[in-house]
């Protein structure tokens, strides 16, 4: 993820056979989404929430095509940026170009309502969204607010946007727990 100025490092850890904790992975993101010009999802692990761990397993769990959303009773973390909308693009293609996006990534049914902005989505998830660099509005049906780096948004299954204001690209981290 470079062309947009992130250097992403994720550092896994693990046992050894002799139940020795250990690095298992170190190193950029498994797997990468991108949506064009508008950013992109890039995967860290995806896995149960519940019941016991093996920390003797060294798969990688954020290798695959990235999906918006973990598989059912589990948990997804992951990075995603966002780039600022480009200026040249007229509405109806930043939609066009956002739905096929969603799509893409497992998520068409995930956007009950885009009236209020082409990125609009509801997942049904509980998260954590941590604004790590940029500064960008988070757009709900009703209401928004302004979030900058450190800030954290409890996203409870709600539909919303991302927008970013400025000129340089937004980096979140997430972490999703499907509560279906």
């Amino acid at each position: 993820m470079e062309e947009t100025g992130f250097k992403l490092r994720r550092i896994v850890t693990g046992e050894n056979a002799a139940g020795r904790s250990q690095i298992v992975i170190d190193g950029p993101q498994a797997a990468e989404f991108r949506t064009g010009e508008l950013g992109g999802l890039f995967e860290i692990w995806t896995g149960k929430a519940t019941g016991p761990l093996d920390a003797r397993d060294d798969s990688d769990h954020g290798a695959g095509k990235p999906q918006l959303s973990p598989p059912k009773g589990g948990v997804k973390i992951r990075w995603f940026a966002i780039e600022p909308a480009p200026d040249a693009v007229p509405p109806e293609q930043l939609r066009e170009i956002t739905r096929a996006a969603f799509v893409e990534m497992g998520a068409g049914g995930h956007q009950p309502d885009t009236s209020r902005h082409p990125a609009m989505h509801k997942t049904h998830t509980l998260d954590a969204i941590i604004l790590v660099k940029g500064r960008v509005r988070l757009l709900l049906d009703e209401g928004e607010t302004v979030i900058e780096p450190g800030d954290v948004v409890v996203q409870r299954a709600t539909n919303h946007a991302w927008v970013v204001e400025g000129t340089e690209p937004a980096l979140f981290v997430a972490v999703l727990i499907d509560r279906s």
